[in-house]
């Protein structure tokens, strides 16, 4: 289909939020949940930048999650990225958490996420190889290795960085 053959041209070359825009658009006029929501999750990556991580899920004997949850970025789970707070106690930050390559991720299984800080510059200290603890409750629910840090980019209207 045109929009898969498109979503993967974005995927190579870097594309204003514009272009991610109206392939959400164009995803939800044709009822491409799952397409659509892909799309605004790459706007949002494009204007506040990208974290990539190898996050493995705590198993239910270990504390963590009793069943799977869908990847495609509605889980909100709290995360322990090294912040402190006055009386020296952990201050936890959101991020929403797409799952690479699988619909779904369950109790003690690993997979390849991307995560989108509610609040990106309380993040910006991390680079790949900081490890950070994903929590649901109370307990850690998974333990994630940062990957990849990228920036915003500002891209132009013809898609060329800072125009």
């Amino acid at each position: 289909m045109a929009l898969d053959v498109l979503i993967e041209i974005a995927d190579v070359r870097p594309v204003p939020v514009a272009f991610w825009e109206k392939l959400a658009e164009a995803a939800r006029q044709m009822r491409m949940e799952s397409s659509r929501r892909w799309c605004e999750w790459r706007a949002w990556e494009v204007e506040h930048g990208t974290i990539r991580a190898i996050l493995t899920l705590l198993g239910a004997d270990e504390g963590g999650r009793q069943g799977p949850f869908a990847g495609d970025g509605r889980l909100r789970p709290l995360w322990d990225i090294g912040h402190r707070t006055a009386a020296g106690q952990q201050d936890l930050d959101t991020a929403r958490l797409w799952v690479e390559f699988t619909p779904q991720l369950g109790p003690g299984g690993t997979a390849d996420v991307r995560l989108a800080p509610l609040r990106p510059g309380r993040w910006r200290h991390l680079e790949p190889g900081d490890v950070i603890t994903m929590h649901e409750v109370r307990s850690a629910a998974g333990i994630a290795e940062i990957i990849e840090v990228l920036p915003p980019r500002s891209l132009g209207a013809a898609g060329r960085p800072g125009g």
